[in-house]
């Protein structure tokens, strides 16, 4: 098989979508449009891959640098077959190339496969559509040959009768390619240079043209409003969704998950609704996600439960731990096994470990937290000081009392006891009780202070 180029055209304006932003990099599951077709391209093995933009400046390219394709600026837009053109000349001879859409981000890697295997020649995406208005039509003749493609505005009221279009994906020999595109003219309803218009040409010349169909019709839906998008984020959703369950995975409403990247679940999982996974998560075997629990980048052992409304960002949950309501973990946290993190605690880069609680109200931050340790209600480790930050370190079987400030940099060591209420600014010994108040005092005659008459 000859090598695959792969054209990508991503130079639409997106004007229904009423934004600055290229339309392109409108995010669907997470990730700009663009990227969806470029990770399936990617999946191709392709020996180039040609990005042809033009709307919003360097945007593009710049948000799609990691992959190393080619970007081609086509400045003015005169149609599609104009925007290949700028492509051509970045393509080898000796190949096929694949004309993909930035806007149509959920084909499939095994529909553009099928393409591939349709045969030499020239090879059509076409669907089938109850109302076709809008779209190009199939032409064929009556052995059921294509033998064009009529666009909406320059179709016949015949043509228009046909449920055939054309989807704009096509795989083409290279160098037939570059040949008919310096033939295309302009002749037509929009006075644009169609890329469709290349159909006829290889009938002509007696080039096989084959047509292939997706197995689903959402895999060629392009994006061109907000309603668009909402519905093919929906339609992510729902095959992200059932592929879990398949799995054996419990969701308690499959219409309510949202799944930002890649979710990998254990045996028994449970997830509530209203969960949203983003970048690479891990679920262990018995994970409890409560609803409206937000998880990013994370690993979670299994037998964990996180309660309801947490968030746990770029983090390690160990096994068997308690997490939430309420809860979040911030970035460089990491929970050992059977760790408790209460409602309303805040973890961020710092490790807790094995069978340590915080159960209410507390912010640990930068802190070495070690195992069998109690923190009470309300502690807070102070750990920057206007300009930098400082490391706490809280050794085994502490027990810190409620409402504790530790302003680092602090050991308390182990065994030690915090005393409620203490503001500890030098190392606690280990095996101690140790605790910093002021005398109580009643001040008689005292008066509370009152508003002012305006």
């Amino acid at each position: 098989m000859n090598p695959l180029n792969i054209v990508i055209l991503a130079a639409g304006k997106g004007t229904r979508m009423y934004s600055d932003k290229p339309k392109v990099l409108h995010a669907l599951a997470g990730k700009p449009l663009v990227q969806h077709v470029l990770d399936c391209a990617a999946s191709l093995q392709p020996q180039q891959v040609c990005v042809v933009y033009g709307h919003g400046g360097d945007a593009v390219p710049q948000a799609m640098q990691q992959y190393g394709a080619t970007f081609v600026i086509q400045e003015p837009q005169l149609g599609t077959g104009h925007a290949v053109q700028q492509a051509i000349p970045h393509l080898k001879n000796d190949s096929r190339t694949l004309v993909l859409y930035g806007d149509v981000p959920l084909t499939r890697h095994s529909t553009l496969h099928q393409m591939q295997q349709a045969g030499e020649g020239l090879v059509l995406l076409t669907v089938n559509l109850d109302n076709p208005t809008g779209y190009g039509r199939i032409v064929r003749d009556k052995q059921g040959d294509v033998q064009c493609i009529v666009e909406q505005k320059d179709a016949s009221p015949e043509q228009l009768e046909i449920r055939e279009v054309n989807t704009g994906i096509m795989l083409a020999p290279t160098a037939k390619l570059r040949e008919w595109l310096g033939k295309l003219g302009n002749s037509n309803a929009q006075g644009e240079y169609y890329l469709t218009d290349i159909v006829a040409m290889a009938v002509q010349q007696g080039v096989p043209v084959h047509t292939v169909q997706p197995a689903q019709r959402w895999e060629v839906e392009g994006i061109n409003n907000k309603n668009q998008l909402a519905a093919l984020e929906r339609i992510w959703q729902q095959e992200v969704a059932g592929k879990l369950m398949a799995q054996g995975v419990t969701l308690a409403d499959p219409a309510r998950i949202d799944v930002r990247g890649e979710l990998s679940c254990g045996r028994d999982v449970e997830i509530d609704v209203g969960c949203i996974f983003e970048g690479k998560v891990t679920l262990g075997d018995r994970v409890h996600i409560g609803a409206y629990t937000v998880i990013r980048n994370a690993l979670v052992a299994q037998d964990t439960l996180i309660a309801p409304y947490s968030h746990i960002d770029s983090s390690e949950v160990g096994a068997n731990c308690h997490i939430g309501p309420y809860a979040r973990l911030r970035p460089g946290s990491k929970l050992h096994d059977d760790a408790h993190v209460g409602n309303f605690v805040e973890i961020k880069n710092s490790e807790i470990g094995k069978g340590s609680k915080a159960n209410h109200l507390s912010y640990i931050g930068d802190s070495t937290v070690g195992s069998r340790v109690n923190i009470g209600a309300g502690t807070i480790t102070c750990n920057y000081d206007g300009a930098n930050k400082f490391r706490t370190v809280i050794e085994d079987d502490a027990f810190i009392g409620s409402d504790t400030q530790l302003v680092a940099p602090v050991t308390v060591g182990k065994g030690a006891t915090i005393g409620a209420g203490s503001t500890i600014t030098k190392d606690v010994p280990a095996g101690e009780l140790t605790l910093s108040r002021s005398k109580q005092m009643t001040i008689v005659g005292w008066q509370r202070p009152v508003k002012g008459k305006k």
